[in-house]
């Protein structure tokens, strides 16, 4: 009675006779797999990027770099990251002089460190040396034996302003050694924290 006449492409069955309008609809989905593939490869460059020191590394002299690191091993001489995050870690071993943004310290540290941003020492941490820097914390159960200088002023004396952080140090002339401090009755220098924090 009623006769329909169909037209390829008017249902979704008919998406599989040959010379159908439909076949072209696969191709933009096939498509779209690889775009996604591609945009992760894209994202690492974005990323901030970590250097790792193991801890059978050991590394005498300075040691200067653009991106933030990380280090488990030895180091001897200076660290020069003034842009970046230092990370000492449980089994890092530090005798040097650090000039970083961020400093945290986990393992044993003998040195002054110099932090524009601020300097974190972890209750593991075994410090002995200065610190200057904005902003410092001590967790509770951290060793440290030292000084601390939390003036922006003095970070800026040292490592310079902001723009000028890629040259190193500011100063290029040995620093003072500290001078015998006054002792107080109890034995402890006046003026410095040493100890270990409770």
């Amino acid at each position: 009675m009623f006769e329909r006449t169909k037209k390829p492409g008017d249902s979704p069955q008919d998406s599989t006779t040959p010379g159908s309008s439909q076949a072209p609809v696969a191709t933009p989905a096939a498509d779209a797999a690889p775009r996604a593939a591609a945009s992760p490869s894209t994202t690492p460059s974005r990323a901030r990027v970590t250097a790792v020191i193991g801890p059978s590394i050991q590394i005498d002299g300075t040691l200067r770099g653009q991106e933030d690191l990380y280090v488990e091993g030895e180091v001897t001489g200076t660290i020069q990251l003034q842009n970046h995050t230092l990370t000492i870690g449980a089994q890092g071993k530090i005798k040097a002089d650090v000039y970083a943004h961020t400093v945290f310290v986990e393992g044993s540290m003998d040195g002054d460190l110099f932090g524009s941003e601020q300097v974190i020492v972890r209750k593991s941490a075994k410090v002995r040396g200065n610190i200057t820097s904005p902003r410092v914390t001590l967790e509770d159960g951290a060793a440290f034996k030292g000084s601390i200088e939390m003036d922006p002023e003095s970070v800026k004396n040292v490592l310079g302003s902001p723009g000028n952080a890629n040259r190193g140090p500011v100063s290029s002339a040995p620093r003072p050694v500290a001078s015998p401090q006054p002792v107080s009755g109890s034995g402890a220098p006046v003026g410095n924290v040493s100890g270990q924090s409770r």
